[in-house]
């Protein structure tokens, strides 16, 4: 049975990403340069990369003066999104506090991270409580 078709970008694809937003619209010389500070690359395997990516609706090549420039499609927000949402329905079955409730028992939130966590919700039920405020006037 063949796997669903993913729009999801695999790690390499996400660096590549990564690359693209922190840069804005770039030559392929320019992106393997950008993954060549991390780790050694060859030309043919990001261009591969690339022209599957645009296939997946990742990217999209425009014609420059000279050669091509590709530049992301969706943003870094839209992306993370929509990694964040396949991560929690795979792991914790769709549910963020799953997921909190995972990183509490684990240790891996410290006092300052819990602080700012309950800050953001306070602020957000503050921001919730305002607009149902001006909706009943």
């Amino acid at each position: 049975m063949a796997r669903p078709a993913n729009d999801q970008p695999t790690d390499g694809e996400l660096e590549i990403l990564q690359l693209l937003w922190e840069q804005g619209p770039s030559p392929l010389g320019a992106i393997c340069e950008g993954l060549r500070r991390r780790r050694p690359v060859a030309t043919t395997t990001v261009s591969t990369m690339l022209k599957l990516m645009d296939g997946k609706g990742l990217v999209k090549r425009s014609k420059a003066t000279r050669g091509a420039l590709w530049s992301a499609r969706r943003t870094q927000r839209v992306t993370s999104r929509g990694l964040l949402r396949r991560f929690l329905d795979r792991a914790f079955g769709g549910s963020p506090s799953q997921l909190v409730t995972h990183l509490l028992e684990d240790g891996q939130l410290d006092e300052q991270e819990r602080r700012a966590i309950l800050r953001l919700l306070a602020d957000h039920e503050q921001d919730d409580d305002e607009r149902s405020d001006g909706r009943r006037r």
